[in-house]
């Protein structure tokens, strides 16, 4: 790779060397990328990859760390490796949101840790969900978080009880590997997958061949950064947010497939995914997914961190050359063009009780933005079981189904749900309100965020107002609650208090959205300059705006996000 300036220079003794030299050539930089001979690593993330491919750490763990203790554990397996196992440092308690960007990671590391298990699809049985709810209880003081990934996350794990949290893991077919690091993380399936009506394909054995063929394989173990995955027939998940997706469609002449998506990613450089054209029959799901990230893998970008997502080749390339690569160089075949996908009458989100295929019901219910606990969950396998299921889903939007339930006990068991915590009858609020981990555990994060949605819901629902507005609260610009594609999108940061001091705040985005639905369009919303809010004024605020929308939207079918592309901006302040 050529970084330097190349200079040439000739001539005879008539000329000064000045009347003869060339002028400088500045050679364009290499993006780091494997495929044109980029290899030297060229930053400490790729340094650290290349040092020791971080699915070995595992063995460190066993062996070293869990028998000495975190004071044992080595700087570039604690802050890289240990990623690959689904293991961050959680924030050291006290530490204010203003040194979040100040202090050095060692400074914001407290010795427990966040755990991330994949739960690839959402899919559980109670047998499973009894050994998370049974971790939480005995290693994680009763944490645990369904996250918008349909993933579990622990926090307080000591790195002592990693090998035993492993051992009941995996004794009932789940899993840490890499849920998180830069590597192909949990793959998102529709809750509902394999009991919808509305289904016409399972993508759940394409899911499973993946996870069982590709996660831990150390050939595609290091990636660029992280990638994210949704195989589902519904549109029920956020495909346009994802790395790669799958989602069904059925073709004119060779039935039901799947239409391939690329290049979707928020953060702080939001870019939804854009359609490759092409039809993917479920068999050969596997093969293409695993031909996109090899795409990735070599021609990714990584010589800058914060241009190493695929979205950004994707945006460089365009769909036309993606494509063109991924079928020459990495299938070696072409891939038969598709249609678009058709989309439901309007977003699904399963809350509620609703008829399965086969003539049960699954129930759909909410908890206060993922929040659950061990002692919850051990109750919600109890309250699925009594009333006749045997398995529960989660939801990328923080949620959770029971399945398989008979139409009789649906009313009982939305009782029970309720009983425990959990709202299968919930409030447009409740059902539409997500918020990432914030400030009580994430070092990233610059404002606190679960209790802060949970008073915002709270507070909606005392009103008694029950409008379709979706609020996404997250504790920095890193979007992981898909701050940009709600119709609330609330940002973590520090914001002038009524006395002029900083306090916990959030800068607002407005009428953002994903293409869920038939007409609806995606878009990352409005932003008003200086339109800010602090926490504490946060709920009346989202109150004094869903009142404006009462009040102004032209009838009861113009969505949140219509009405604000047309509202003056004083009504939105």
């Amino acid at each position: 790779m050529a970084t330097d300036t190349d200079r040439t220079s000739g001539g005879s003794r008539e000329h000064s060397p000045a009347a003869t030299a060339k002028p400088a050539v500045r050679r364009k930089r290499g993006e780091g990328q494997w495929a044109l001979g980029h290899r030297e690593p060229l930053n400490p993330n790729e340094r650290t990859k290349k040092d020791d491919n971080p699915l070995n750490v595992r063995a460190r763990i066993e062996s070293i760390y869990a028998h000495h203790g975190f004071a044992s554990i080595d700087p570039a397996d604690l802050r890289g490796r240990f990623r690959w196992w689904g293991l961050y440092t959680q924030r050291k308690p006290g530490i204010d949101g203003g040194r979040t960007a100040i202090l050095e990671p060692h400074e914001l590391d407290d010795e427990y840790f966040m755990l991330r298990v994949r739960i690839d699809g959402g899919q559980l049985s109670l047998e499973q969900l009894r050994v998370v709810a049974d971790i939480s209880t005995r290693y994680a003081r009763d944490t645990a978080d369904i996250t918008d990934r349909q993933n579990i996350q622990y926090h307080w794990i000591r790195i002592e009880d990693m090998p035993a949290i492993w051992q009941q893991l995996e004794a009932v077919g789940l899993s840490t590997t890499e849920a998180c690091g830069d590597t192909p993380r949990v793959v998102l399936g529709s809750p509902v997958a394999g009991v919808s009506a509305d289904e016409l394909v399972d993508a759940t054995p394409a899911i499973d061949e993946i996870v069982a063929k590709y996660v831990g394989d150390p050939a595609l173990s290091n990636l660029p950064r992280k990638f994210k995955t949704v195989v589902s027939w519904l549109a029920d998940v956020p495909y346009e947010a994802n790395d790669v997706s799958f989602l069904g469609v059925v073709h004119p002449e060779h039935g039901p497939g799947f239409d391939l998506w690329v290049g979707g990613g928020l953060s702080t450089n939001p870019m939804l995914a854009q359609r490759l054209g092409v039809w993917v029959p479920l068999a050969e799901i596997p093969e293409v997914w695993k031909g996109v990230v090899e795409v990735f893998r070599d021609y990714g970008y990584r010589r800058l961190r914060n241009r190493a997502r695929l979205k950004f080749l994707v945006a460089d390339w365009g769909v036309a050359k993606f494509r063109q690569v991924l079928e020459d160089e990495f299938l070696g075949r072409k891939l038969i063009d598709g249609p678009a996908p058709d989309l439901p009458a309007r977003p699904i989100d399963h809350m509620g009780a609703h008829p399965q295929r086969d003539g049960s019901c699954y129930v759909g219910a909410s908890p206060i933005v993922g929040r659950v606990s061990g002692p919850m969950l051990h109750s919600l396998a109890d309250v699925a079981e009594a009333h006749g299921s045997q398995r529960v889903r989660l939801t990328p939007h923080q949620k959770l189904l029971v399945l398989d339930v008979a139409p009789e006990q649906v009313e009982a068991l939305s009782d029970a749900l309720e009983g425990i915590g959990l709202q299968a009858r919930p409030s447009q609020i409740r059902r539409s309100t997500m918020a990432c981990t914030g400030i009580e555990y994430c070092k990233l994060a610059i404002v606190e965020t679960k209790a802060t949605a949970a008073a915002v819901i709270h507070h909606i629902e005392s009103t008694g107002l029950d409008l379709p507005i979706s609020v996404n609260v997250n504790g920095c610009p890193n979007a992981c609650a898909r701050t940009q594609v709600a119709d609330i999108g609330l940002k973590g940061q520090l914001v002038p208090g009524p006395d002029g001091e900083l306090v916990e705040g959030f800068q607002v985005h407005l009428g953002g959205g994903l293409t869920m639905a038939q007409g609806q369009q995606s878009g990352f919303g409005r932003k008003l300059r200086g339109l800010k809010t602090t926490t504490a004024e946060l709920p009346s605020y989202v109150e004094r705006l869903s009142r404006a929308y009462l009040d102004g939207r032209k009838d009861e079918d113009e969505a949140f996000a219509e009405w604000v592309q047309r509202a003056d901006e004083d009504v939105l302040r």
